[in-house]
């Protein structure tokens, strides 16, 4: 038994400082997305910065600056959001 100890210590900090934190980072993101409403300001994984015009079941339609055009992306592609309607 006492031989298995040091590998149970390794698997005890590889789940506190890898695993935990994963999980938690992924449950915030999954929330984040799930709370989308139209008015968000959002940045998306590909540098694109928008306001979410709509919101679907697993799409979002977003209209990008200067020229107000709109673009439909997956709600998953949501990295940010900068700031929700009415706050600064």
């Amino acid at each position: 038994m006492l031989q298995f100890a040091p590998y149970l210590l390794i698997g005890l900090v590889f789940y506190f400082l890898l695993f935990r934190p994963m999980q938690k980072q992924k449950k915030q993101q999954q929330e984040m997305v799930s709370q989308l409403k139209s008015g968000d300001s959002v940045i998306t994984t590909g540098g694109i910065t928008g306001t979410v015009v709509s919101v679907d079941s697993d799409t979002i339609v977003l209209r990008v600056k200067p020229d107000n055009v709109k673009l439909q992306f997956a709600r998953s592609a949501v990295t940010t959001v900068t700031n929700a309607e009415g706050t600064k």
